[in-house]
């Protein structure tokens, strides 16, 4: 049995092609790039809400620096 073959692929096929083939990855990329930035985002701003409310300022007891 011999296949039957329908030719080379015009330029446009074979960009289709590639877009398919690669396109879901780069998609993907971007989108955990995105998210990863969002999450480091977030985390920076939580670090420091909790970093203020952890420290508050107190003022230093009289005569406990006078030694």
């Amino acid at each position: 049995m011999v296949p039957m073959h329908m030719g080379a692929m015009h330029p446009y096929e074979q960009l289709l092609t590639l877009v398919l083939a690669v396109g879901p990855f780069v998609v993907l990329g971007l989108v955990v790039l995105v998210r990863r930035r969002a999450d480091e985002r977030e985390a920076a701003e939580a670090a420091q809400v909790a970093t203020v409310a952890e420290a508050p300022e107190v003022a230093p007891i009289e005569g406990h620096l006078d030694r």
